[in-house]
């Protein structure tokens, strides 16, 4: 297993050049990560080269689509799904939605969605609304105590009543990794689909999504090196079952039958740079082979390096008395996503690490179900410290010794 070199990784990273960001270690990872050099060339390009209608027979124009298709055709390619299976739309909570409208005219009075309250609330508040068209909604409850969600509690939940089944590849405030391939078994064994929202995974190593069986992916790119969408895929199988949301005309092709409006042109031909960075990241390292193979190389070698500097962290937080530590302890299990409840108000010692050169924030982060499950108050929310893998040990270090001073 190759170990990832940390200055290749920064040198691609415009903001660890940045003066104004200088001495400042960056732990706001899961709210939107820092932007890759080869996105931001793709976009500058896009608004200075071909900032017109795409798809058109003029150059500028021709060129502007093909880029756009090439950003849809190289992620799916990495995620192991066909082209016209990834789509991209404004955000992760808007494509939910979208989705949801789908599901409302698909499913019938008396069947069955299974949501859980370990969810950011993109992906189980708009499933819950549907309740009002009769649709009964059952949720997968986690642990109070741990945060864990326990398939043995979903198999419970399960019979020929439920559709869907949906939930996260892990929470973006217990952090821990669901086996998204064993509940998505589960679930296609008692004739339902799954809708996985991997936001909080993706930037961890984009997934194979036809290994892991899911039905529909979620996750954004703005927290994934890119720009500021939000990107889906929808297998074959359900998408031409679900109605048309779109244009009537617009039917016939997979990647538009769920994007009702038009998409941002320039930040979709610009998430190629997504791709070109997974690429280059991989050559660096000595890796060649295929699209899915690559992304799985890239995906290892971002963990093996996160869970290295993650441990440490864990180790200095989970045995405080003055804290607790959401979700799992073991880095192998949990993504670089720590949520620590202080008994107090978290923002204002979020701003207090502020001042030693740490960014990160306090606050629901959209998942007051979570939080109010496991007895946190909202309002005063959790300090989140997350990070991915252009982060540094030094980083790490700096941070722990900051959460000493003022913890």
């Amino acid at each position: 297993m190759s170990v990832l070199d940390i200055d290749f990784v920064r040198a691609q990273f415009p903001a660890f050049a940045e003066p104004s960001l200088e001495g400042q270690a960056f732990f706001e990872n899961a709210g939107g990560s820092y932007t890759c050099r080869h996105v931001i060339d793709r976009l500058t390009r896009f608004y200075t080269q071909r900032k017109v209608q795409p798809y058109a027979p003029y150059e500028a124009s021709r060129l502007g689509g093909e880029e756009m298709d090439e950003a849809r055709a190289r992620l799916a390619a990495l995620m192991g799904v066909a082209t016209d299976e990834l789509s991209f739309g404004p955000s992760t909570t808007q494509n939910t939605y979208v989705l949801a409208q789908a599901f409302r005219k698909f499913m019938k009075p008396g069947e069955a969605i299974v949501v859980t309250n370990q969810d950011h609330e993109a992906n189980t508040g708009p499933w819950r609304r549907l309740a009002e068209e009769g649709i009964e909604i059952r949720e997968w409850q986690l642990d109070p105590q741990t945060g864990h969600l326990d398939v043995a509690h979903l198999e419970t939940l399960l019979d020929e009543k439920v559709r869907l089944v949906c939930f996260p590849h892990c929470s973006n405030v217990v952090g821990e990794i669901n086996p998204v391939a064993e509940i998505t078994a589960m679930a296609h064994a008692a004739g339902a689909f799954v809708c996985v929202d991997g936001v909080s995974y993706a930037p961890h190593g984009l997934p194979n999504v036809d290994e892991l069986g899911a039905d529909i992916y979620l996750f954004s790119s703005y927290k994934t090196y890119g720009p500021h969408q939000g990107v889906m895929v929808i297998r074959r199988a359900l998408g031409g079952l679900l109605p048309n949301q779109a244009h009537y005309f617009n039917a016939g092709d997979l990647y538009k039958r769920f994007t009702p409006a038009g998409p941002d042109h320039a930040q979709v031909a610009a998430s190629a740079g997504m791709a070109d960075y997974f690429e280059a990241l991989a050559a660096h390292h000595g890796h060649s082979g295929t699209a899915a193979e690559t992304g799985a190389f890239v995906h290892d070698l971002m963990r093996a390096h996160e869970v290295k500097l993650l441990q440490p962290l864990l180790d200095a937080v989970k045995d405080r008395n003055d804290v607790r530590l959401l979700g799992p302890a073991q880095a192998e299990t949990r993504a670089p996503t720590v949520a620590l409840a202080l008994n107090r108000a978290a923002e204002p010692v979020a701003a207090q690490l502020a001042e030693f050169g740490i960014m990160t924030s306090g606050g629901d982060f959209y998942a007051v179900r979570a939080l109010e499950a496991m007895g946190i108050d909202p309002a005063e929310g959790v300090l989140r410290i997350s990070f991915t893998h252009y982060t540094s040990e030094a980083e790490v270090a700096k941070l722990i010794e900051a959460l000493d001073r003022v913890l």
